[in-house]
């Protein structure tokens, strides 16, 4: 497959991951996008981005869509660009990461307790999807929520990733409006919102390491406050009659 993959876990591929495959039709424009840069990048992975991290997870960041040349070409969500940079560095500050991001899929890093998909599954022009597209996705955003069997948060970077979001959960956006820190309960998760980590927003002040970091800070205090990590599946038993190895 394009586009290095080799390190993924198991437990990272969703049913929903498995759905949308590597050629979902339902975008033509997305569609012919991604088609346009197999031709230019054929190593890239130029295809939708499955999520990243445990299904068993308790939280789930949701982000906008994937970068031309961070998960596009990487195959792993926020992964090759300056956005990684910033959220994969926060979540190691607060536990949710296991070994050492090094801006590639199989630089061994593993999501812990966490997860993390986009809104928009295939890279848009000019990073924009349009509202159609948005929609389009939504059940495929809405089916990883529901894969989740211990989800207790969520944090939704950018005011596409909350509206879509509160969306696919069935609550009016009146009642949970966007807003940089704000915390919402809904049918039993919490939702934190954060502007998104890109680039842009750091550089131009709307958004800080520190403002981040306060987010996280909320979300790690929410779950340690309400309960235990989902255990880690358990190792598969020896077959009878063999000794284990």
């Amino acid at each position: 497959m394009p586009g290095v993959q080799a390190d993924r876990n198991l437990d990272d591929l969703g049913t929903v991951d498995a759905e949308v495959g590597r050629d979902c039709p339902l975008c033509p424009r997305l569609v012919a996008f991604r088609h346009a840069w197999r031709e230019k990048q054929p190593s890239w992975h130029n295809a939708p981005v499955p999520s990243f991290g445990p299904v068993t997870a308790r939280l789930l960041v949701v982000g906008l869509a994937p970068g031309l040349q961070g998960a596009n070409r990487t195959g792993r969500p926020f992964t090759g660009d300056f956005a990684g940079d910033l959220l994969y560095g926060t979540l190691a500050r607060f536990g949710f990461t296991a070994g050492d991001y090094a801006a590639r899929p199989d630089d061994g890093l593993h999501l812990v307790d966490a997860r993390i998909t986009n809104a928009v599954r295939c890279v848009p022009p000019e990073n924009k999807p349009v509202g159609s597209e948005i929609k389009e996705c939504r059940r495929f955003l809405k089916a990883a929520v529901a894969e989740m069997p211990n989800l207790a948060a969520l944090v939704l970077l950018g005011r596409i990733a909350h509206d879509s979001t509160v969306a696919a959960l069935g609550h009016p956006l009146s009642t949970l409006p966007f807003a940089h820190g704000a915390q919402h309960a809904a049918g039993g998760l919490m939702l934190f919102d954060s502007y998104h980590c890109s680039r842009y927003n750091t550089n131009t002040g709307v958004l800080t390491p520190e403002m981040f970091q306060a987010v996280f800070a909320a979300v790690r205090g929410h779950l340690d406050a309400h309960g235990k990590p989902a255990a880690a599946a358990p190792a598969p038993s020896p077959k009878r009659g063999k000794k284990p190895s």
